[in-house]
């Protein structure tokens, strides 16, 4: 296996100006999945006149996206702009999604700014035309802290609806066995305790998920310089809870591909658009590397590695800024 990790792309704007040049699509292009199931777009977000003519007419039954918390093609806003921001996104969604639908947000809360911007966008939501469903935790197995606060391992993400759109119970199950008893209520005389009761011998995630293990160097499905990379199980759960097979799911903010993977897998069509060609490419990477090998990412290596390897200028950067380069493990 090669081990050549990527630093943060967002981060290194040399390092992206050499990535732009493997990229197949570029600003207001798409790639049309050749099995005819998904689509890719070098689209904005906010751009609703792109977003309308490449859906052609088709809705879908769930969205889910993750976008960057404050920030816009790298560039940090002031929140009131922000959540303006958010509000022409979150339009354009409910303009392409069904009438019986569901929306799901990722969400940062920012602990040393009086928890920005979360609120602001929960007001912002009120008047969206979503009904808010719940407000789900995912658990970090690492966080991150000071000796003064507690520990930083939550993410947050919100469900909404619009209408009276599917929930498929059955995803919401975990790994996790039922092991705690004494909720006893009576059945048809028979008092019975909560475990003899049970359809199930796991527990149900509810909205506090603690079994998703977070995104790291040694899974599988990691894709070394992306930054917010989600868990595929948690897009799994999302996508298998509230869509069914067949369907469409929008996803605005690529990044890492992880929602689009999660469609294939299940049997899902999808429409992931995301303003950087970088990751619109890295998406592309990923779904043609799992149809062609099983496998869900690229460890400790990266979706450019061949490139890399081949661009004598490119290896001797990464050497010299980051001490990177490709080693075989």
């Amino acid at each position: 296996m090669l081990n050549f990790p990527l630093p943060r792309i967002d981060k290194d704007e040399k390092l992206r100006n050499h990535l732009l040049e493997f990229c197949r699509i570029k600003d207001g292009e798409v790639w049309n999945d050749p099995s005819g199931k998904h689509i890719i777009g070098c689209v904005d977000a906010i751009d609703g006149e792109a977003v309308k003519k490449y859906l052609a007419g088709n809705t879908a039954s769930l969205a889910v996206h993750d976008p960057p918390y404050n920030m816009i093609a790298f560039s940090e806003l002031r929140l009131g702009k922000f959540i303006e921001w958010c509000e022409r996104w979150i339009k354009i969604s409910s303009e392409n999604l069904s009438k019986n639908s569901s929306l799901y947000v990722w969400l940062g809360a920012d602990q040393t700014k009086h928890f920005e911007p979360f609120a602001e966008f929960i007001l912002m939501m009120k008047k969206s035309g979503f009904n808010s469903k719940s407000f789900i935790t995912m658990r970090n197995q690492r966080g991150y802290g000071t000796q003064k606060n507690w520990m930083a391992v939550r993410q947050e993400l919100l469900y909404y609806v619009k209408g009276n759109p599917a929930f498929n119970m059955q995803a919401e199950y975990t790994d996790i066995p039922k092991i705690l008893k004494g909720y006893y209520k009576e059945i048809s005389g028979v008092k019975k305790e909560n475990l003899e009761r049970s359809k199930s011998d796991t527990i149900r995630a509810g909205n506090v998920w603690v079994d998703v293990q977070q995104v790291f160097h040694l899974r599988e499905e990691n894709v070394h310089g992306c930054y917010a990379q989600k868990p595929l199980k948690s897009i799994q759960r999302i996508v298998e809870a509230s869509s069914n097979a067949g369907d469409l799911v929008l996803d605005f903010f690529a990044h890492s591909g992880t929602t689009l993977l999660a469609c294939e897998r299940l049997d899902r069509k999808c429409f992931t658009i995301d303003i950087d060609p970088i990751y619109c490419e890295i998406a592309i990477r990923r779904i043609e590397r799992f149809r062609q090998t099983g496998k869900l990412g690229w460890q400790n290596s990266n979706p450019f590695e061949n490139e890399i390897v081949s661009d004598h200028s490119l290896k001797k950067y990464l050497k010299k800024e980051y001490d990177i380069e490709p080693r075989r493990s």
